[in-house]
């Protein structure tokens, strides 16, 4: 009866140590999202403008290929020739143009952001590396090119849009195949074409050589949209993990070495079981559930000491996979 006092004593204390044993999946998934919006905002500005920037700089560029090869034309075009000549311009754009990749950049970049802690993508997903990136940028742009290469060459649009859709289907498999990224896709897939309409019919500062099945554009035109997803929501992770593992890094040098109250280990004694794994109740040993049965748990004041967020769950799930057994 003893032991059973001291475990009701402890129970306040262990919703906060063992977070991801007192909170259902869905009040993870809520936390990790508002944690996501409110832990950093100096990292969210920071990614907020990088992805701005991004988008602003590389959708220009692609595009030019549709002005380049007569899919489109700009009613008012900029011509800039950069490594190209004055009849062949690296770059044909439109003032307007950056500006609308730039906020393309920001939408798409934290939709998989946001997407990736209510789906609770997996961590290998989230994390992508350097040449994955780069990887992705270069085969949607590769698409980009080849849809343009096509229309030119006078292939069907039907042809063009199987080629678009396979290609889009197969970067999207390899290059992401998570729910955050398929959901982020298809509302690229959906939303950039009816932006275009809306810029085709109200403003009308551009136009398609051939109006296609629309009336404004060919709908080959949605899977280069869709490749989109994958392919700039890798680089907005790899933005968010570098910003993440940044931040984390700089505030543990301003604050301390390592926490003195765990050594640095990340994990103290669990207070429910003294450590053991068990406790003794009626007679016969328990498995706590508290630590699952490893005696360790969380420390606490490692949130203080690193300057890291009590609310982000998957940062303390990443953290607890690595605590010894």
């Amino acid at each position: 009866m003893t032991r059973i006092k001291k475990n009701r004593h402890h129970n306040n204390e262990l919703r906060d140590v063992v977070l991801s044993v007192r909170t259902s999946p869905q009040e993870e998934r809520d936390e990790s999202w508002i944690s996501v919006l409110t832990s950093d905002p100096q990292r969210m500005a920071t990614f907020s403008a990088l992805m701005t920037l991004s988008g602003a700089c590389l959708g220009p560029f692609l595009d030019s290929y549709h002005s380049a090869f007569g899919v489109l034309q700009y009613d008012n075009p900029i011509h800039i020739s950069l490594w190209g000549t004055e009849s062949q311009p690296a770059l044909t754009t439109a003032w307007w143009v950056p500006e609308l990749f730039g906020i393309a950049g920001f939408i798409i970049g934290w939709l998989y952001i946001l997407l990736d802690q209510l789906c609770q993508s997996p961590p290998h997903r989230r994390t992508p590396s350097g040449p994955t990136i780069l990887f992705g940028i270069s085969f949607f742009t590769f698409q980009y090119w080849l849809s343009g290469i096509l229309f030119s060459s006078g292939v069907d649009r039907a042809t063009i849009c199987a080629y678009m859709t396979t290609l889009a289907a197969g970067g999207f498999l390899l290059l992401d195949n998570t729910l955050a990224g398929l959901a982020t896709s298809i509302a690229t897939a959906i939303g950039g074409p009816l932006i275009e309409v809306g810029l085709l019919s109200i403003l009308g500062v551009y136009h398609y050589a051939d109006p296609g099945e629309t009336g404004f554009f060919p709908l080959w035109i949605a899977p280069v949209y869709f490749l989109g997803g994958p392919a700039v929501g890798n680089l907005a992770r790899g933005f968010w993990e570098l910003l993440s593992s940044t931040s984390s890094s700089d505030r543990a040098e301003r604050r301390a070495e390592y926490c003195k109250v765990c050594n640095g280990t990340r994990c103290v004694g669990c207070p429910n079981c003294d450590a053991q794994g068990y406790y003794v109740t009626y007679g016969r040993g328990v498995n706590c559930n508290a630590c699952q049965g490893r005696g360790l748990v969380i420390c606490r004041d490692c949130f203080s000491t690193y300057g890291e967020d009590p609310n982000d769950i998957q940062a303390i799930r990443d953290i607890m996979t690595r605590m010894p057994d």
